[in-house]
């Protein structure tokens, strides 16, 4: 294996960093609406640590992926030359997007989604549980920027493979 990192050129090893930094910090993303709706289904009493742990993630993989993603995305460009081509401006957009979003919404309210659902368990005590329309709202607000999130990611990645 050393061999065939030692051979490639130092240009190829940075666009693997790159492609997997997207795998790492978004792979995860797209299994949210399963979990999420298995553990409504089967388990909803763990829906405030599934909040957390859905937080705990975008804050340090999501966010710290898309560091390692716009740097080894610059120095692709620069070396490439290619700061001027569709590709790059679209991919330095999405980076900027999906960093504000997540900072500016997905974060938030999903520790907003966390406390809400630990009201709403603690409101129905041992009885049935009901979600409060505040706690579906925001659930609703999280599902709706999560897949305009995914669909850019995957409208980035089209973008980038189709590249000239």
């Amino acid at each position: 294996m050393t061999a065939v990192i030692a051979g490639a050129a130092f240009y190829e090893v940075v666009l693997a960093v790159h492609i997997m930094a997207v795998v790492v910090a978004f792979g995860v993303t797209f299994a949210y609406p399963i979990m999420f709706a298995l553990t409504a289904k089967h388990e909803p009493r763990s829906l405030p640590l599934m909040h957390r742990v859905a937080t705990a993630i975008d804050r340090m993989l999501v966010n710290g992926g898309l560091v390692v993603v716009l740097a080894a995305g610059a120095y692709l460009a620069s070396k490439g030359h290619s700061w001027s081509e569709f590709f790059v401006q679209w991919g330095l957009g999405a980076v900027l997007v999906i960093g504000a979003l997540v900072g500016a919404v997905m974060i938030p309210t999903g520790k907003r989604a966390r406390a809400l659902a630990e009201r709403d368990l603690e409101a129905s005590g041992d009885g049935e549980i009901v979600f409060s329309a505040e706690y579906q709202a925001v659930v609703r607000r999280l599902q709706a920027v999560g897949s305009l999130l995914s669909g850019l990611v995957l409208l980035t990645i089209l973008f980038m493979a189709i590249q000239p």
